[in-house]
Parts: structure tokens; sequence; C-alpha cells
């Protein structure tokens, strides 16, 4: 089989959605920097090995700001892309850090049992019916409410902000419509009116505090504040939705790993990191360029070019995991690289742990007897791809 940028590996067709892992096994030990088109039909370079995907998080070459190559863009999406996911040294220490004061391991760790309470209400709803939609009824409305408590959104606006969210990855996706369009006004207008309450009225949620955050004498502009808080939406609850629907599916496929979770509970934090490393929430990283012209594992790559890491395919690489393609819940401790690596290792992260341990321990407790009326598919997450152009912004794969 042959590598080109016209898909002869069946990248991105309907049997890769479903099952990834034989192409990006083929590519590992074919082409594991892989020239590629992706879905939006931008050209760009995928990696698929667990060193090379190391190397790519970490180093500085490969950037994150694209308009350092591109220049700026004052697009709609803009507005939401300010923030440390979308940026290079010395910006990015300064977002991150105004943003990490906010988001402390001891405000997360506060949060467990007010997660625990949520979990259980959702559950109790989910008594006494035949069936449930585990996504619409279980894995996405506990982050979302989780995030928007934490962010200090009014138990009232909780449906909006999920319409709006929905509206940014679908804008994030392709042409932006009318529809779209009128949420992120919505969103940009509601974001302006909360900010300026909270200025003057500031309260214990993480708006207050990122608006008080100080780095250095810094703080953050308003545009920055629109972006940290969109990253902190998305992000926020999507890995969470993605994580507990794959961790709930591989358990089911895999019933003496069930067994196992419910025989000892006290696996759960393995488990989740498991699930993280055998299917993780988020298949790819977000895009980085080619900050020059560098040969880079036998590829010349060019100043501009798009490369992407396959984080799904690194944590299936034999030369780093023993027996990948097996769900093992009692494995050691991995170094999976499901939340990244670097500077830009996903700050949500433990968040994202917490809630899974919850949710996927509360699930099992409270219906010991559920099963799956169809097979579920696996979640397969959107794909950050920035655009180099007025339609600049997410982009899903």
């Amino acid at each position: 089989m042959t590598s080109d940028r016209t898909g002869n590996y069946g990248l991105f067709s309907e049997q890769f959605t479903q099952n990834p892992y034989p192409v990006y096994s083929k590519l590992r030990e074919e082409d594991p920097v892989h020239a590629v088109r992706f879905p939006d039909g931008q050209s760009g370079w995928m990696v698929t090995r667990y060193a090379d995907a190391e190397e790519v998080l970490k180093d500085p070459r490969f950037i994150k700001d694209m308009s350092k190559i591109y220049g700026g863009s004052m697009d709609m999406l803009s507005v939401f892309t300010q923030n440390m996911l979308f940026a290079d040294p010395p910006d990015h220490k300064r977002l991150r850090g105004l943003a990490q004061k906010a988001f402390t391991p001891k405000m997360i760790s506060g949060m467990r049992g007010r997660i625990q309470e949520i979990t259980d209400e959702l559950l109790a709803d989910m008594e006494g019916k035949n069936q449930i939609d585990l996504i619409d009824e279980f894995a996405f409305p506990l982050p979302i409410i989780v995030i928007c408590e934490i962010l200090g959104v009014p138990s009232a606006d909780r449906n909006k902000f999920r319409l709006w969210s929905n509206s940014l990855i679908e804008g994030t996706s392709g042409e932006l419509g009318a529809t779209v369009y009128q949420h992120m006004n919505e969103f940009v207008q509601y974001l302006g009116q909360w900010f300026a309450k909270v200025r003057e009225q500031p309260g214990d949620d993480l708006i207050s505090s990122l608006i008080q955050a100080e780095e250095e004498g810094d703080r953050l502009s308003e545009r920055e504040l629109y972006g940290v808080v969109t990253l902190l939406i998305i992000a926020g609850h999507e890995t969470t939705v993605n994580l507990i629907g794959n961790t709930v599916l591989s358990l089911m496929e895999h019933p003496e790993q069930r067994q196992l979770l419910e025989q000892q509970p006290e696996l759960i934090t393995q488990a989740i990191e498991e699930s993280l490393r055998f299917n993780g929430p988020v298949e790819f990283s977000t895009s980085r360029w080619a900050g020059e012209d560098f040969e880079f594992q036998g590829k010349q790559l060019k100043k501009g070019d798009l490369v992407v890491v396959s984080l799904n395919s690194a944590n299936h690489d034999e030369a780093q995991f023993e027996h990948p393609e097996l769900f093992n819940i009692e494995r050691e401790k991995s170094p999976h690289l499901a939340f990244g690596k670097g500077i830009h290792m996903c700050l949500g992260a433990p968040l994202a742990r917490l809630e899974g341990e919850i949710a996927i321990a509360s699930l099992l407790k409270r219906f010991p007897q559920m099963k799956l009326k169809q097979r579920l598919e696996a979640i397969q997450p959107f794909l950050f791809v920035q655009k180099p152009s007025r339609e600049r912004g997410l982009e899903r794969a």
C-alpha cells in the first residue's frame, strides 16, 4: 500500500471513523509522518508514532500561533481563539499563568462533592426507564452543568450555553450559516454584559477569578477573556462527554474488565487512565505549523506546513505499550498522550479525570445490570485545525 495525498490509506472514510486503529498500525509501520489531505481540503502531515508525537508536542519549531505565518484575522471566529491553545511563548506562559491561577487543583478537588451530587441527580432521573440515551441523558449534561457552575453561569442560562457551545463547534467545522452567526453574536453580547457585571460585583466563581487574576501586573484583555471562556466551555465539557461515552463502550465490549471493576471499584482511577489510552476522547492534537524549513523523520517540512498528531495512534504504539490492542484496567500507569504533553498539556485534565471517575463508578453502581440495546459507536471527537483565512477557527474531522 503506497502513501500519497489522495488518501490511499482510507483516512477519514466511514470505515476509518468506525475503527481507525488498523490504519494507524499500517501508518506507524510504513509511513509514520504521513502526507495527508484533511476533510476540509487542507494538506498537511499526520504524525502517528509515539516518540515522534511526543517530539512534535514539545518541539518549539512546531508553533501554535498561526498569525506568525499567515498574519492576523478579525473575523467572528477569531474572537474565540485568543487563548493559550493558539499561543506560543511568551504569550502562552502569560495566558496559561493567568488562567491557571483561577483553575487550581484545590478548586477542582473542592468540586468532588458537587460533581457527585449532579451525577446522582442525573442517574435518579434515569431510574424506571427501560432504555436511555447515555450521551443525551448523562454524558453530555454532567460536564456542561459542572463547567457552567464553575464559571458561574446562572442555572437559567445553562440551556443557552449548551446551544451556543454546540454552535461554536459547528461554526468552526465549516461554513458559518446564519443561525451559527446569530448564536455567536448572542454569545459575545452575553459575555460582554456578564464581564461588565462581574467587574462591578465579583463573586467566587471562575469568571470573577479570571477577571481579577494578575500575573506580574498583567491581566486578561477583553478578547482574551472571550477566548479563555470559550476554550473552557468547549474543552471543559466536550472532552468529558467523549471520555464517559468511550469508557462505557469499552467496558461493555470487554465484560471481563467491567466485572473486574465492579468487584474492585478501587481500580476506577486505573480504568479511566486505560480508557484514555485505549480510545481517547480527543483523537487528534490541536494543529501546529512548521515555524521554519527543516527535516523531520526523513520528511522535508516547509515553513507553514500544517502538522497534526494522532494521539490515539501514538497511544497504540507497540514500541511504547505492551499489547496496546488490549483494554486492561490493571495496566501499570501509562504515559499516554490523551491530554497532550509539554507546555500545551490540557489544563482541564484533572477535572475531566475527576468527572470521568465519578460518572463511571456511579453509573456501574446504580445500574449493575445495564446492557447495550444496540452497539454504540465510539465517539470520534472534532479535530482542531485553524484555517489560514477569514474562516479560521476550530475544525472538526
